[in-house]
């Protein structure tokens, strides 16, 4: 890595061969000069960190570029639509609210005699907020011996003033969906429908609909139970100023978030998915995931991070090729229909191991005599560490080569629990677990839905009005 077009990479390396070839220096000289060649190369790692080569945010890229996106080399794009993008055309509605017939003004038309041809349409779609209060009045009978028998009052409604099933939907959506702050709500609510709701209320919403989805938690655990594929992934969240975990296991068409105050297996088992799952779980090689009974595969996004991170920080030759390579096996069996044939797989791997060998000279492992004794085992760069991984994990890396319902990354895991990060901006923690779970079931129901095709205003609506929507079975 280069700073200042300084090679520091390289002025580090020259560095150590000095030290090792100086006897003068004492040991109490030589364990600091190692402790400040260590230190340097971590901030140097630090410094060099992107979301090209590491787990961080595009958003928290140093010096990141806000100007508009770069051009196709040799294309002149205009801006909007391309060819062939499939738009959202606003198409007339052919069942209007209201028909508003307007009538020729007789006055300004020439002296004749008309008769009527039709009439040219144009529709104006807008919307309206507004309150409304629909008031049940239960019919009183008495008999002769003045008793009183009252009709009954539809279900659900139990008070002499109580919150419809549209008001909860709406406040469920805009709180777990777009994460709209309880206050903001409340304004929302009494500006444009004057309507003074409460952040009690919000959050009395918040945990009716947690406990109404009860059922569907239990439904949605046995369906990710039997599926062939599915992505796990973990991340921090803030809970009270303390850290917790939010474990996401989800697949095209189920999610279901999870939030522990572990990272590790305890939480995984305490979900119960992955201990009785035994399709294949897509995961980012988190050691945890493989006491699991079932086929892994790892995903390749982060190791082509890495890869570029070995390159471009350590200047291993062997990482620039196995980059290269991995992206060449993801377009081969992409053109191959998910899968290359025997013939190709076998190539491909035997390609794998050769640029491996070869990153065995150029990041061999390190030799007892240069580091104390000690026990355990001897640390290594994250290069080398890099280049065991692919190497003991093989199969687990390539696997999306011969299976074609085997992704190249974890993607679908990542792009689950992306809001959750939107989330933690917005509002800096959840102020209690409670708070935590409820987001994660309600997030899980409507991220469910959505994946279904089912709005998430349609499936609120449903839920409050005590059903759930057809795609979901009845539980086991």
């Amino acid at each position: 890595m280069s700073i200042a077009k300084i090679d520091v990479t390289a002025a580090l390396k020259q560095a150590e061969q000095l030290l090792r070839q100086d006897k003068s220096l004492s040991a109490p000289m030589r364990a600091m000069v190692d402790l400040l060649i260590v230190i340097i190369n971590l901030l140097v790692q630090k410094f060099g960190a992107n979301s090209t080569n590491s787990s961080l945010p595009p958003s928290q890229d140093p010096h990141r570029e806000r100007g508009a996106k770069q051009k196709t080399k040799g294309q002149k794009r205009k801006p909007g639509g391309q060819n062939g993008h499939e738009g959202a055309t606003l198409a007339p509605d052919p069942n209007p609210d209201h028909i508003a017939n307007i009538p020729i003004d007789r006055r300004t038309l020439p002296t004749g005699r008309y008769k009527p041809a039709g009439y040219e349409a144009r529709q104006v779609i807008d919307i309206e907020i507004r309150k409304q209060v629909t008031e049940y009045r239960a019919e009183i009978l008495a008999d002769a011996h003045g008793c009183q028998f009252v009709a009954e009052f539809p279900a659900g409604v139990t008070r002499p003033v109580q919150y419809g099933t549209a008001i909860k939907a709406r406040s469920v959506y805009q709180s777990q969906q777009q994460l709209i702050p309880y206050e903001r709500i409340c304004d929302d609510f009494r500006d444009q429908c004057g309507i003074p709701l409460s952040a009690g209320s919000v959050f009395n919403f918040n945990q009716e609909a947690f406990i109404l989805l009860e059922r569907f938690e239990v439904i949605v655990i046995q369906q990710l139970i039997i599926q062939r594929i599915l992505h796990a992934d973990e991340t921090g969240i803030n809970v009270d100023g303390e850290g917790r975990w939010l474990h996401c296991v989800s697949n095209d068409k189920w999610t279901l978030f999870f939030p522990h105050a572990r990272r590790g297996a305890e939480a995984m088992i305490a979900m119960g998915v992955l201990e009785h799952f035994r399709g294949t779980l897509i995961h980012d090689h988190w050691k945890a995931y493989f006491q699991f009974s079932c086929l892994h595969a790892l995903c390749n996004a982060h190791h082509l991070r890495e890869l570029t991170r070995a390159w471009e920080d350590d200047g291993q030759h062997w990482a620039e090729k196995m980059h290269a390579l991995l992206l060449e096996i993801k377009d081969a069996t992409t053109k191959a229909g998910g899968g290359v044939t025997e013939r190709e797989a076998k190539s491909f791997r035997s390609r794998y191991r050769n640029i491996l060998t070869r990153g065995d000279r150029e990041c061999p492992p390190p030799e007892p005599k240069d580091h104390p004794a000690r026990p355990g085992r001897m640390a290594r760069t994250k290069s080398r560490n890099l280049l065991e991984r692919l190497r003991n994990f093989e199969t687990e890396t390539l696997r999306f080569m011969t299976d074609k319902f085997v992704p190249f990354t974890n993607n679908q895991g990542e792009n689950d629990e992306r809001m959750t990060k939107v989330q933690q901006k917005i509002s800096g923690c959840f102020r209690s677990f409670q708070g935590a779970q409820i987001f994660c079931r309600v997030r899980s129901y409507l991220s469910t839905c959505r994946k279904h095709g089912l709005a998430a205003t349609e499936a609120l609506t449903m839920l409050f009005s005590g059903r759930l929507p057809d795609f979901i079975p009845k539980p086991r």
